[in-house]
């Protein structure tokens, strides 16, 4: 399963799944994640996909420039 982690609140991670954002337990995410990152469950715990959060930063930057040279 993958997703994109939206935010921290207190105890719990939100991560959007398929467009459904869903709360975790921060116990079920690795302690390196960040808002923004594209994680994936492994072994029962959210981990950084590190080459999908690196090419998701891309495409949003590349869309960000399209938006201010216009």
């Amino acid at each position: 399963m993958k997703g994109i982690v939206d935010r921290f609140e207190g105890e719990f991670v939100v991560i959007e799944i398929n467009g459904v954002t869903k709360d975790f337990a921060r116990s079920e995410v690795d302690s390196a994640v960040e808002p923004g990152d594209s994680v994936i469950l492994i072994d029962g715990k959210w981990v950084t996909d590190d080459d999908e959060t690196k090419s998701r930063v891309g495409v949003i930057k590349e869309l960000m420039k399209d938006v201010w040279e216009d």
